[in-house]
């Protein structure tokens, strides 16, 4: 798993916010007006978490739907323990969890190796949602499914969610 250690950053300026980029597999929790980004989203799912009182952000890029199908050590790999481990890190930072909203996108059918099940994609959606459900936090905005990629970028000001689609208009949520 990968921590933010300042190497992947875009310096911000007086008209920009500092841009935070976050890998696949990877998670960041920003507390200072910043905007975190993502790319690459296929079957994966991002889940943003915001905390508006605060304007904490947290944005994590899962690939699979539960850890016990692939132990490699990595819980952001994973929509389930991951989805935890942001919510874990948004408390730390000062952001209660009672006091979340979710938005989330991605889980396209991009590749479907299951035979007569759902594939990567569904499953990612249904565990990040169940995961939110369990720990009580609503989900305000969802772009998710169908058969294309996005890219994303949550801004810690205002909590909104911008969804880039190729071939598709794109969406704040």
């Amino acid at each position: 798993m990968k921590v933010y250690d300042g190497s992947q950053t875009e310096q911000a300026t007086d008209a920009q916010p500092e841009r935070i980029k976050v890998g696949i597999a990877e998670y960041e929790v920003a507390t200072d007006t910043a905007e975190l980004t993502t790319s690459g989203l296929g079957s994966c799912v991002g889940v943003a978490l915001y905390h508006e009182q605060t304007n904490i952000a947290g944005l994590i890029h899962v690939m699979l739907p539960v850890s016990d199908e692939m132990e490699d050590g990595k819980p952001a790999k994973f929509a389930d323990t991951g989805t935890k481990l942001l919510i874990e890190e948004m408390d730390a930072a000062g952001a209660r969890p009672g006091e979340l909203e979710a938005k989330i996108a991605g889980g396209s059918d991009m590749l479907d190796f299951s035979e007569g099940g759902s594939g990567i994609g569904d499953r990612n959606i249904t565990t990040v949602k169940e995961t939110l459900s369990d720990a009580g936090i609503p989900i305000v905005g969802e772009d998710v499914g169908g058969d294309h990629g996005r890219s994303l970028s949550i801004e810690t000001e205002t909590g909104d969610l911008l969804v880039k689609s190729a071939n598709r208009d794109d969406q704040r949520l």
